[in-house]
């Protein structure tokens, strides 16, 4: 039986949401892989709780003033740059055990595009004969660059499920594989082969993922399974920052049938006692009475079992009515994730999104007549934003009962603002920098005010934290020290600072000797942040 190996490669970065890393593309190809004939295996490098601290990548040296010095407080954000998931050298090993004719490697994102390479080389080092094709989206926006790597075989364009098996079945029977949809090599002549990405158009009846071939208890969530699915795919709106509807190729907007999704989960439930269900879909409301339908037979299925839901990707809240949210709460959900993007018209008309705030304070208030968490996301630092209109944006969801999520914008291949950002010339020079974590460009918002947003965020989540309702804030001291002594926890700690910030809008760090010092931040934005909020108070 010919063997084909699907791979998610390492991460190296500051931080890691295991959460969020199931490798659910790699299960659905492999299911309709298997359903073909094909021996499968999933390496999925990501499932080890195995990291380790590494020297930051060549250009990211301008980082060392913001995340420099180790920070013990609630205000901290990054320190330690680390390679998380298998070495290199067990990935080579395992591909060789398993000796398979043609290789699919996972390169979703593209400032982990180095890492999605390195294992490309390994592989091919331990496997000289396989063939290797890389997917997702990194090689779906930029086709030219990954394959004038040379390791790359074939890349695959778009959704890899019919892709993949007419390339391994192209293969094995020494066929012109020009006609495989989605595809793209290098010909003899040295010339490129690249088509137009292919969707999956019919996501009725198909396979069911091969979660079976993924590491599941590295997944499980309180000793429970936890799962990950999309019930949908792609996205009919066009904000200007995303690149999964707003290019010219991207993919339609297809719904699953309730029927399909129940049967997925259905297949779990029989041999997993399930703990948390995460939808990864882009819009998972948009449809009333197809969502209602899912939590109506959710509900059935799990009966009085415990099982929290989850839309991590986050919530258009005009999709979020009261017959919505009372579903969600009596489903499961315990925590709304809502896109809000920005409070500011003109940044609104920027990313091409509609004024949603209305419908958001409607969502809210739901939220909180059903007892349910919320953290509400904001984008700073975009091409053209204005860093006082983000504080306002943060002001704004201080008055909210809801944690504030603040993301700083990062330039995504194929969406409109990666045009505008290269129109601009403000693009990374390396596309290891286009992630949040690597303050990306600088352009109204330079990144001494973005790291200062960013600070502000998880200030205002601390005082917020403090209760529920208008929350008293501590009193103002002046900081006359420069060290607290041992033994304080981190929540004293963190109120101490806040204390002090109070007072003089400074934004301190403590290290692991009890050092107290300042943050790199903007004193313009601190100070405009500190009298808003002095001025109108924080809703926790």
């Amino acid at each position: 039986m010919p063997r084909i190996l699907l791979v998610q490669p390492p991460v190296a970065d500051f931080y890691l949401t295991r959460k969020r890393t199931f490798p659910y593309g790699l299960a659905m190809i492999a299911g309709n892989l298997r359903e073909q004939g094909f021996e499968v295996k999933i390496l999925d490098a990501l499932a080890t709780s195995k990291s380790r601290i590494i020297e930051r990548p060549e250009g990211f040296d301008y980082l060392e003033d913001y995340y420099g010095r180790k920070d013990l407080s609630a205000f901290a954000l990054f320190h330690e740059f680390r390679r998380f998931g298998y070495s290199f050298e067990h990935i080579g090993k395992t591909a060789k055990d398993f000796d398979p004719f043609l290789v699919g490697i996972s390169s979703l994102f593209t400032p982990y595009w180095d890492m999605a390479l390195k294992t490309t080389e390994i592989i091919k080092a331990n496997v000289p004969e396989c063939r290797i094709v890389m997917g997702g989206h990194h090689p779906t926006q930029m086709p030219e660059s990954v394959l004038a790597s040379g390791a790359v075989d074939y890349i695959i364009r778009g959704e890899g499920e019919h892709t993949l098996p007419a390339l391994a079945h192209a293969l094995l029977k020494n066929e012109n594989i020009e006609s495989v949809p989605g595809i793209g090599f290098k010909k003899e002549d040295g010339s490129l082969h690249i088509t137009m990405p292919s969707w999956c158009n019919n996501l009725e009846d198909a396979p069911l993922p091969a979660v079976d071939l993924t590491d599941e208890k590295f997944y499980e969530r309180n000793k429970k399974r936890s799962v990950m699915i999309v019930s949908s795919r792609g996205c009919p709106m066009t904000c200007s920052y995303c690149a999964v509807s707003a290019a010219m190729d991207s993919p339609p907007y297809r719904r699953r049938n309730v029927r399909d999704v129940m049967r997925e989960l259905s297949v779990v439930t029989e041999t997993s006692d399930i703990g948390f269900i995460d939808f990864e879909d882009e819009n998972l409301c948009l449809s009333k009475t197809w969502f209602l339908s899912l939590m109506e037979e959710i509900r059935t299925l799990f009966g009085d079992k415990t099982v929290e839901l989850r839309a991590m990707n986050g919530l258009y809240p005009p999709s979020l009515d009261r017959d919505i949210i009372t579903s969600m709460a009596e489903s499961g959900f315990k925590t709304l994730n809502l896109s809000l993007g920005s409070t500011h018209p003109l940044q609104l008309e920027r990313f091409n999104r509609k004024d949603v705030r209305q419908a958001f304070k409607r969502a809210i208030q739901l939220a909180v007549e059903h007892d349910l968490a919320t953290v509400s996301y904001i984008i700073a630092g975009a091409p053209g934003q204005d860093p006082f209109d983000s504080v306002e944006d943060l002001v704004y969801l201080a008055q909210v009962p809801t944690l504030a999520g603040l993301s700083i914008y990062y330039p995504a291949p194929g969406s409109k603002d990666f045009d505008t950002c290269r129109n601009k010339n403000v693009l990374p020079a390396d596309v290891r920098q286009m992630r949040s974590s690597a303050l990306p460009i600088s352009d109204t918002t330079s990144r001494d005010q973005s790291i200062t947003l960013l600070r502000l965020s998880r200030i205002l989540n601390f005082m917020k934290s403090l209760g529920k309702g208008r929350i008293k804030l501590p009193e103002p001291q002046t900081c006359r020290t420069g060290r607290i002594p041992p033994g304080a926890g981190r929540s004293e700690i963190s109120l101490q600072l806040l204390r002090w910030f109070l007072s003089d809008a400074r934004i301190r760090g403590i290290d692991a000797y009890g050092q107290i010092y300042q943050h790199k931040c903007d004193p313009e934005l601190t100070r405009t942040f500190l009298d808003a909020i002095l001025e109108k108070g924080v809703i926790g």
